[in-house]
């Protein structure tokens, strides 16, 4: 496959940075698009890695008004900061 038949398909910028990290890192355009490939995938691996839980979800927006107040009032406490503990 011709690398550069497919970049034809990106837009200038892309190409030319493409092409000056070639040259920056003595390397052919071939093994930069590589590189490039391969840390998207591990990206995209590492990605979907983390795990989603959904066991809290029926309980998200079901707060009234008063039990939203309330929880903001019993928990006021834990924005201040005790001076002391920083010593």
């Amino acid at each position: 496959m011709d690398i550069m038949l497919h970049m034809t398909a990106l837009d200038t910028a892309t190409r030319t940075w493409i092409q000056n990290e070639a040259r920056r890192t003595g390397t052919s355009v071939e093994t930069v698009i590589e590189r490039l490939i391969l840390r998207g995938v591990v990206a995209e691996r590492q990605s979907s890695r983390a795990q989603r839980f959904h066991d809290l979800d029926d309980l998200a927006g079901t707060w009234s008004v008063e039990e939203a107040e309330e929880f903001r009032v019993a928990t006021a406490d834990f924005s201040q900061i005790d001076p002391a503990l920083w010593r």
